[in-house]
């Protein structure tokens, strides 16, 4: 029987830290040995893809190595040596079936390189970033986990994203434990609906916790079932994608683009923040810098992508995103970063100059 919903109280509890349940004692099988995954470097960077902001189960786990649950498969990726990725499975109820879940997951069907090759033609600054940014993917992750992950992310900071997303995780099914970091599988739509609002309230979700248990209402309702729904999606147009996310409660036109991009196969969708914005009046639409972003100039923003990157225009968009992260600044060449500054201060002089 489905848990009743508790309204909030007039006056919320405080609220503690996050503290998800303690795992289920479980005995766990022998990881299975490192495996080739035959994909060079180029075609996948770890470090650029798991960290900066996709999916937030990821861990890492030693020197370039990375670990995190797809489904109810567990399993660990790294770089060796030459930059070749390998990976183990510590926990699957069929290595054969999490090796093709793996696949899915990395949205191997689509060649970076050759991505790498078009945005360069139609933009030189990749040409550039090719040399110290190659391997940054785009994830094909779980509609349903996907959603309910950019739910905590709403004026949120990735520490707290991370602690709430764990809270969700915590009461699926455990997969085990390693190097110090406990994993669940994503919990189902159904164990989802027996939290009530109060629950996350009390675990410090804030506001956050009504779009939550609304959302999965909203699912629960749906004649064809909520995941089934959401898997609908990659079917059709993006707008269509775009309007059918944002009935759910506290999902808007950014958060319902990061969906789309991210597991829906929206290839150009175009998730615009005040970070895009940035990118795109430095790169795209200069004539725009200075300008406040209103709802308009985010369609503007999503329309100049996809003219100038073509239907993959999200990735491209995520590409120039992760360059932006002081994580990656630090690893492009000074003169490269200096450059960029010098072209926007001599764009703000000519403006100051216009003006006057």
């Amino acid at each position: 029987m489905k848990k009743p919903r508790l309204t909030s109280p007039s006056t919320p509890p405080s609220l503690p830290p996050l503290t998800p349940p303690k795992p289920q004692t479980l005995t766990t099988k022998k990881p299975s040995k490192w495996t080739p995954l035959n994909l060079p470097q180029p075609e996948l960077s770890l470090p650029l893809t798991f960290p900066t902001g996709q999916t937030f189960r990821w861990r890492q786990t030693g020197p370039l190595q990375y670990t995190g649950p797809i489904g109810p498969h567990l399993i660990s990726l790294k770089h060796i040596q030459n930059g070749d990725i390998y990976y183990q499975v510590h926990r699957s109820p069929s290595e054969p079936a999490a090796k093709s879940a793996l696949l899915d997951f990395l949205n191997l069907g689509i060649s970076l390189s050759e991505l790498w090759e078009n945005f360069s033609a139609s933009d030189r600054r990749f040409a550039e970033l090719t040399k110290y940014l190659a391997g940054a993917r785009v994830l094909r992750q779980d509609p349903f986990e996907c959603l309910a992950q950019f739910l905590c992310s709403s004026n949120n900071n990735i520490g707290r994203i991370t602690k709430m997303v764990d809270f969700l995780s915590s009461l699926g099914n455990y997969l085990g434990n390693v190097e110090g970091f406990e994993f669940h599988e994503f919990p189902s739509l159904e164990k989802l609906s027996m939290v009530s609002e109060i629950e996350l309230r009390n675990a410090g979700f804030g506001y956050r916790a009504k779009y939550i248990t609304g959302t999965v209402d909203a699912l629960q309702s749906k004649p064809s079932g909520g995941t089934e729904w959401l898997m609908s999606l990659r079917k059709l147009d993006l707008q269509q994608v775009i309007e059918a996310l944002c009935t759910l409660p506290g999902v808007g036109p950014k958060v319902a683009a990061c969906i789309a991009l991210f597991s829906l196969d929206q290839h150009h969708a175009i998730p615009v923040d005040t970070h895009v914005w940035q990118i795109a009046t430095r790169h795209l639409l200069p004539e725009l810098a200075g300008a406040r972003l209103t709802p308009k100039l985010c369609g503007r923003v999503a329309e100049a992508f996809v003219s100038k990157y073509g239907k993959y225009a999200g990735w491209a968009q995520t590409l120039l995103f992760i360059a932006e992260l002081p994580s990656q600044k630090a690893i492009l060449p000074s003169d490269f970063c200096a450059t960029k500054e010098n072209k926007s201060a001599k764009r703000k002089e000519r403006e100051a100059s216009n003006s006057g």
